[in-house]
């Protein structure tokens, strides 16, 4: 699992950040001032890290310079409001990797996330297969679906699924929290996007509840009545 470190002030920033990146599989690390967060980058391996300029204690720009005296190779992105092209200048030139301005889409900013990871890993042979495959690994609660080995565990041990099952789980993980219609999945997993006329989706539903619902109050698979499925916590 990545290691990401968010050194921001601003706590709903932070929250989302977090709650997102650790939906996406990655472990999110934080400090809320310059100081702190310096510390942590220097005392902790973090694959990535996100830098506001405008922090208490310490400015990012100082951080991300005294990083770098240390660590020439851990990606660094300045995620801050000031977006003049001046900012952006001072903010690669201080050592960081890329720059990118608030308010932002966060589907953005987890692209350029995994753009700079894989950058990373071009230049690192050796980590390059480990790399590739955290790109493949989707996780939610206790179920981690790796799509490069075609392997699924929950609570760390294999589960056994049929080809079906697991593009079925394979699109819960994708869309998790989103409801998602018969119609969808028909599409997603058979290929079809008119209703068969059975019930083949509920009954391929029963069956992966049955491997991953295990404990009966941690259900992660709900039904939404009049409308499908949807993959959340309780």
């Amino acid at each position: 699992m990545k290691k990401i470190l968010v050194v921001e002030d601003e706590a709903h920033v932070v929250s989302f950040i977090k709650k997102g990146l650790t939906e996406e599989g990655y472990e999110v690390s934080v400090a809320f001032d310059g100081k702190t967060g310096l510390q942590l980058a220097l005392t902790n391996v973090f694959d990535f890290i996100i830098l506001d300029i405008m922090l208490p204690e310490m400015n990012g720009l100082e951080v991300c310079k005294n990083i770098r005296k240390e660590n020439k190779k851990v990606p660094i992105l300045f995620l801050t409001a000031l977006g003049t092209s001046e900012n952006i200048v001072l903010g690669l030139e201080s050592g960081a990797d890329d720059y990118l301005v608030k308010p932002f889409k966060f589907i953005e900013l987890v692209a350029r996330i995994k753009s700079l990871l894989r950058r990373t890993a071009d230049k690192n042979p050796q980590n390059k297969e480990q790399n590739i495959q955290q790109e493949y690994i989707y996780s939610f609660s206790d179920i981690v679906l790796n799509d490069y080995t075609k392997k699924v565990t929950k609570n760390m041990d294999e589960i056994s699924l049929t080809t079906t099952e697991y593009k079925l789980l394979f699109y819960f993980l994708q869309n998790k929290n989103r409801v998602l219609s018969r119609t969808n999945i028909l599409e997603a997993v058979w290929g079809v996007d008119f209703d068969l006329g059975t019930n083949v989706v509920d009954v391929y539903v029963n069956y992966l509840r049955k491997k991953i619902d295990t404990n009966v109050n941690e259900k992660v698979i709900h039904t939404v009545i009049g409308m499908g499925y949807v993959l959340k916590e309780n």
